[in-house]
């Protein structure tokens, strides 16, 4: 597995795996497909962004790490992260190359804090996030609605750089 900083030739790729994660309905809230258009705005957006391939070179997994609170100069180190892993991939190590990555890359950038929720259901997620040092910080009850449904997430968070120390 070969981690990177994403570029516009992945943004198919990179809108594909989210697509199953919205299918999947374990990772995301969102449930409207997005497109490879969607994918290059995030890339222009200027925020970490890194993929991983596999031994072939194809993209099976990505993670970013957008501003937490975009308007609030306070918050200028803190970003709020997402990982996908192709469902081919999942189980592989892509999810682990992803998330070195892409903390890596926030670390180089100065950002102090990232941030995630993550539904209480999605095992591989969290055992992901603790592997790396994350600490669960609490629940959010009925965070939000999902077919329907309330469903609960798992703050996490996780120090980087001189706030870690």
């Amino acid at each position: 597995m070969n981690a990177r900083p994403a570029t516009r030739e992945g943004a198919a790729a990179i809108a594909r795996i989210y697509n199953e994660g919205i299918e999947d309905r374990i990772g995301t809230f969102e449930t409207e497909p997005r497109s490879a258009e969607a994918v290059l705005g995030w890339l222009d957006g200027g925020y970490p962004l890194v993929v991983c391939e596999n031994e072939a070179g194809e993209v099976v997994a990505w993670a970013s790490a957008p501003p937490y609170r975009p308007n609030r100069p306070a918050y200028s180190g803190v970003a709020e992260f997402s990982i996908y892993v192709s469902r081919a991939a999942r189980g592989r190590g892509a999810g682990r190359a992803t998330l070195a990555a892409l903390i890596d890359e926030a670390e180089r950038r100065g950002y102090w804090k990232l941030v995630s929720r993550v539904f209480p259901e999605n095992e591989a997620s969290l055992a992901l996030c603790r592997s790396f040092g994350f600490r669960e910080v609490g629940t959010y009850r009925r965070h939000g609605k999902l077919d329907g449904e309330w469903r609960d997430v798992v703050i996490v968070e996780r120090l980087l750089g001189e706030a870690a120390l």
